[in-house]
């Protein structure tokens, strides 16, 4: 049975991040998470608040989740949050997401780095075998 879950990859500047789930929607919402890690513990980031996030969807799986994870990094910057838990829906013409999390506490986060932007440096949205996989790298 497939899990989500999300992991890092390395990169020579930068890193890698990548969700992984059963279908594209929990891929992507794994990948967000895994950006809140590259910044700090995801287990630290209490669902506080809740905030949406809508896009347009043109079809392109793969510039959809760089859009996806620049909207939460913008999130991230304007809000000064960090979000723990992610909930993706995507339709024909449009994504929405739901992010839980809290504003940025230094001393309880420690936050390790800045995220600038998502990249379409090894972007890949795509099926293998039985789990979905949505990865790119971002910028720090």
């Amino acid at each position: 049975m497939a899990r989500a879950r999300w992991d890092h990859f390395e990169h020579m500047a930068d890193v890698g991040v990548r969700g992984y789930g059963a279908t594209p929607e929990e891929a992507f919402a794994q990948a967000a998470l895994a950006l809140t890690a590259v910044i700090t513990s995801v287990d630290e980031v209490a669902p506080r608040e809740r905030l949406e996030i809508e896009l347009e969807n043109s079809g392109d799986l793969e510039l959809l989740l760089v859009d996806f994870l620049n909207a939460v990094i913008y999130e991230m910057a304007v809000r000064g949050m960090l979000f723990g838990k992610v909930e993706v829906h995507l339709a024909k013409d449009h994504l929405k997401a739901s992010l839980w999390g809290e504003r940025v506490d230094r001393a309880k986060h420690r936050p390790a780095v800045e995220v600038k932007g998502a990249t379409y440096t090894q972007l890949k949205v795509a099926q293998e075998s039985e789990l979905w996989v949505a990865q790119c790298v971002v910028d720090v």
